[in-house]
């Protein structure tokens, strides 16, 4: 392979990455097997912690649990629509189970620290699998709701202790207006990337940085009922929202198994 293909199979990854847009409407057309399996190898490919691979991949087939999940994860029928999705676990129960199997001697359960390496394993691999879809022509959509009702979907997937539901996301080809819809705008490089030390932001820099947010979604000043401004509108419409208090419930019920106290180590 010469040099100048490696520079053009770069500048198409990157111009994959560049115009990817999350996709929630989805033409009537299956997903081959193939691509199906394309897609999970490439997630399975994605850099892991020690290469333990710290996550399982669920495929949905079934169009009840579709369907149940487009109602538990806040109201979202699109969900049910989706001809592929996949439910990317942070697991540790493979890797726990393994050492009991192995007789390891006073296993210690998994804490705090194994779940975020798990948690960082199984977005990695889900973003693997993206970036593979969008290559192939199909669209997805991640779905943050799955970390609600912790309860409820670990009893729907048989889902033991230590395997957490971080995200789901939804597979599809879109429609026609997917080339025309421009990618939402991100915030400037320069409130995002710092070099060697943290900047906290001042009341200009914040006005700089969600200009490009501003412009595109709030031109008319069509904020949420209540708020005056971007600030107030995302805190009533996320941080404070009904969902979010769930979410942060959910997580914490899903937490306890994942803390040990101090004094038992």
């Amino acid at each position: 392979m010469t040099l100048r293909t490696v520079h053009i199979k770069m500048n198409e990854t990157l111009r994959l990455m560049e115009n990817r847009k999350s996709v929630r409407t989805y033409i009537d057309k299956d997903i081959t097997r193939d691509f199906k399996d394309k897609i999970i190898h490439a997630a399975m490919r994605a850099p892991t912690a020690g290469n333990m691979m710290l996550y399982t991949i669920i495929e949905i087939e079934d169009q009840d649990l579709k369907e149940k999940l487009a109602v538990s994860c806040d109201n979202q029928p699109f969900i049910a629509k989706s001809p592929f999705v996949l439910l990317f676990l942070a697991d540790y129960q493979r890797w726990n189970d393994f050492f009991r199997v192995s007789k390891v001697p006073h296993v210690r359960p998994p804490e705090e620290g194994d779940l975020m390496l798990a948690c960082c394993d199984a977005l990695i691999a889900a973003q693997n699998a993206v970036i593979a879809a969008e290559s192939m022509g199909i669209g997805s959509c991640y779905i943050g709701d799955i970390l609600e009702n912790h309860e409820y979907h670990k009893e729907l997937f048989d889902l033991p202790d230590f395997a957490l539901p971080i995200t789901l996301v939804c597979f599809g080809y879109p429609n026609e207006n997917y080339d025309t819809k421009k990618p939402a705008p991100r915030y400037p490089r320069e409130f995002v990337h710092y070099k060697n030390s943290y900047k906290r932001l001042k009341s200009k820099d914040f006005l700089k940085m969600y200009k490009p947010v501003e412009d595109r979604y709030f031109s008319t000043g069509d904020f949420i009922e209540g708020a005056e401004n971007i600030g107030q509108h995302f805190y009533i419409k996320k941080h404070s929202s009904d969902f979010m208090k769930e979410m942060n419930r959910s997580v914490r019920a899903a937490l306890k198994y994942w803390k040990t106290d101090e004094t038992e180590n």
